[in-house]
């Protein structure tokens, strides 16, 4: 089996790279890169190929994922509506002052 083969990897785990690698793409990560990210994404999570002959049967290990979204999650929380309603009037103060 030559360097790089993915004959080892469940369709699910396919899905996931792609879906991961399209991610990084969309900020801004060249597609070699992306890929690159996405395979060990996955073998960071799933501990490599999962069919047979790969040793498969081993849990999947989210934690990385679930703390990134537990962070993404508390951020949008935290942001009150006091400080984006002072934000925006901040912006339209500057709006008016420039029309003057």
């Amino acid at each position: 089996m030559p360097r790089g083969d993915k004959d080892a990897y469940t369709d699910k785990q396919k899905r996931k790279a792609e879906h991961i690698e399209d991610s990084y793409e969309e900020r801004g990560v060249s597609k070699k890169e992306a890929e690159a990210r996405a395979w060990a994404t996955v073998n960071r999570e799933s501990g490599g190929g999962k069919k047979s002959g790969s040793g498969r049967g081993k849990k999947e290990n989210r934690s990385a994922s679930k703390k990134g979204g537990k962070k993404g999650g508390k951020k949008a929380v935290k942001k009150s509506t006091a400080k984006k309603s002072t934000k925006k009037a901040a912006r339209k103060s500057g709006r008016k002052a420039a029309k003057k």
